[in-house]
């Protein structure tokens, strides 16, 4: 038997828990604060629509002690739980290959500062909690799981991680060096995302307006300066992923707009960031992402309580 963790059981936790117990001999844990969706998952089982329809028998948790000792670890709360979630775990996961499936980058970082092996995580796969204990698969999407280098998981343990998720129903791909296509997620995402939460406009609108377009031009030119220098080849070109978003996702708003709208910590600090960071770390610059950072932090300290 092969137990896995999964921290945090939002929409991203519950699709790959779900998915997981479909590999035979799978154990998965879930926890999450969320005490109506967790106290459904016991009862019931964790319910998939959408893209699927099957019912997954996760043994889910709301305190983190509660985690028997796992053999891998998957990481899926908002950036800013990660430290405060994986501490929660650690007694579970001392001895685990942990992978991030977390949005931007930094997240590992986080984690290697608790658990001593760490993989870096990519996905595009997209989904909704629509009740307790249930959750809808809206877009299928590869994924991408590789060391991370400073404290990297087995080699067997991110093999095994992949082929388990592969026979679960969720593409994935283990990675010798997985930057490329987390970078390549991060890069479109920051160059989009924040205007997006700024303007109140979709992805599909920003991306159309030529003074917005513009500065979406502008942040990617800076990103890919600072992939050039740090040795990161990403998959795709950002501009290709910018066009198939206008096609193809015109009236999304991504994440950090629903965060905007509903008055919630952004994870900014992981997205552009991620990047003004790096780019610090490999000298750099990077004006616009430290104006965007400036720029929705001082939007988030302007809501009542911020």
């Amino acid at each position: 038997m092969i137990r896995v963790a999964v921290l945090g059981c939002g929409a991203i936790g519950s699709l790959y828990a779900a998915h997981l117990t479909r590999a035979p001999g799978v154990e998965v844990w879930a926890v999450d604060p969320w005490p109506e969706h967790m106290a459904a998952i016991r009862a019931n089982g964790l319910r998939v629509t959408g893209l699927a329809d099957f019912t997954a028998a996760v043994d889910a948790v709301t305190d983190a002690r509660d985690l028997p000792p796992c053999e891998l670890g998957i990481v899926a709360t908002k950036a800013l739980h990660t430290g405060t979630a994986v501490a929660a775990a650690v007694h579970a996961l001392k001895d685990a290959g942990v992978v991030s499936v977390q949005n931007g980058v930094g997240n590992e970082e986080i984690i290697a500062e608790h658990v001593p092996r760490v993989m870096r995580g990519t996905i595009v796969t997209a989904g909704a909690v629509t009740a307790p204990g249930v959750v809808r698969y809206d877009a299928p999407g590869d994924s991408w799981i590789g060391p991370f280098e400073p404290s990297p998981a087995r080699p067997d343990e991110i093999e095994l991680l992949a082929k388990l998720l592969n026979t679960g129903g969720l593409t994935t791909h283990a990675e010798a060096d997985a930057r490329g296509p987390q970078w390549t997620k991060v890069v479109f995402n920051a160059a989009t995302s924040p205007l997006s939460a700024l303007t109140g406009l979709t992805v599909g609108q920003v991306c159309t307006d030529p003074g917005l377009r513009a500065e979406v031009e502008r942040l990617i030119d800076e990103a890919l300066g600072v992939c050039g220098k740090a040795g990161i080849a990403l998959t795709r070109d950002p501009r290709d992923a910018v066009e198939e978003a206008i096609r193809e996702a015109y009236a999304h708003k991504p994440s950090m707009l629903q965060d905007v709208l509903a008055r919630r910590a952004t994870e900014i600090a992981v997205l552009n960031g991620g990047i003004a960071a790096e780019g610090r770390r490999v000298g750099v610059p990077t004006p616009a992402h430290d104006a965007m950072v400036a720029l929705v932090g001082g939007l988030e300290r302007s809501w009542p309580g911020g």
